[in-house]
């Protein structure tokens, strides 16, 4: 049997309450201090907090006693828009009518409208038979003259996995084409001495270090020196040693491999054998976008955003050709895995990593 139960901002109280059960999953409905709606889903591994009227952020997850998520100076999701003044979620959507930092001819704020989209409409599908729930909604952003779209997202989970499904799609309601961009920024906690395995050449010019400097940063004196290094050899970073600089944080560009299904594999393996890990389709987000930040106040790793585009913003994407065009009534998707890997499921990623690599 299945079932969808519409979510009503109603539904959610101050104070943590049970909402229903399916086999090994509990979810329950609270709300934060700041006003934002949380759902804390529950399964044999492990669990998310989502917020389902909140750019459908994954704001936590945690599977077999570990937090995932990036360590950041926000306990709580606070109720703005402003991008950096809500920060440290596990999953944040980004764009879709501009993306990364806005440069002088821009208009769009960082990372676009999505991350903290106001979703008009979220729900929850569970289903008995496949043990699989599903967290939904819709953002429909529409902009007099300009722009008229409708996002649809979800997060797909099974009883017995620590792996999320996430999906995104965009519908362009107007019967003109609209210019769109996106990333999902997927920020897990590094690990010291953590090792990044994926499907790319680990050269300089398929793993390519950013060299301008966004205005929301202030880099230290030795930065450049750094990134002038990582340039030269992007393999010094594979290994996530303590004393590397990544201050306030490095971001790459990479051209990811795909396998034979089509998907392209990231992992972080650490220390104790167990695996972080992100897989999408390039054929959906052709370029690969890597952040590290390691400071005392913020500890994250994105090992892999599928993007559309790289982070220099519309204009300078634009130029680049770097800009998906839909057209009147059609419709983009990506999907993408991320989570927790055994340590089994590590070595095996691995190795299916090194096949793709060796062609």
């Amino acid at each position: 049997m299945s079932a969808r139960i519409d979510l009503h901002r109603s539904s959610f109280d101050d104070r943590e309450r049970p909402f229903c059960e399916m086999g090994e999953f509990r979810i329950s409905t609270f709300r934060y201090a700041s006003g934002i709606e949380a759902l804390r889903v529950k399964n044999a591994r492990g669990e998310i907090i989502v917020l389902p009227f909140k750019g459908q952020q994954i704001w936590r997850a945690a599977f077999e006693g570990r937090d995932l998520t990036m360590k950041s100076m926000f306990d709580e999701p606070v109720d703005t828009m402003i991008y950096l003044e809500t920060y440290g979620a596990f999953l944040i959507h980004c764009g879709l009518t501009g993306l990364g930092a806005p440069g002088p001819e821009d208009g769009h704020p960082l990372h676009g409208e999505l991350p903290n989209a106001p979703f008009q409409t979220a729900w929850i599908e569970i289903d008995e038979q496949t043990q699989r729930v599903i967290i939904g909604g819709t953002y429909r952003h529409t902009v007099a003259f300009s722009t008229n779209y409708q996002a649809t997202a979800s997060i797909g989970m099974l009883a017995s996995s620590a792996i999320l499904d996430v999906s995104l799609s965009v519908e362009n309601l107007k019967k003109t084409s609209m210019d769109l961009m996106y990333l999902a920024h997927a920020n897990f906690r590094p690990a010291d001495d953590g090792e990044l395995h994926y499907t790319a050449r680990y050269d300089a010019e398929s793993v390519r270090v950013r060299r301008s400097i966004p205005a929301h940063i202030s880099p230290k004196p030795d930065y450049k020196a750094f990134i002038a290094e990582l340039a030269g050899d992007p393999v010094r970073h594979h290994r996530l040693s303590p004393e590397l600089a990544f201050d306030p944080e490095v971001v790459f560009t990479i051209d990811m491999l795909a396998d034979d299904d089509g998907m392209a594999h990231a992992i972080q393996k650490r220390p104790d054998g167990t695996g972080d890990y992100i897989g999408f389709y390039p054929a959906q987000a052709p370029i690969s976008t890597r952040w590290i930040c390691r400071t005392p106040d913020q500890d994250g790793l994105g090992i892999a955003f599928p993007s559309t585009s790289e982070v220099e913003g519309y204009t300078a994407e634009k130029a680049k050709g770097q800009i998906v065009v839909l057209g009147g009534g059609e419709i983009w998707n990506i999907d993408i895995r991320m989570g927790l890997l055994t340590t089994s499921e590590t070595d095996d990623m691995m190795w299916r990593i090194e096949q793709v690599r060796s062609r």
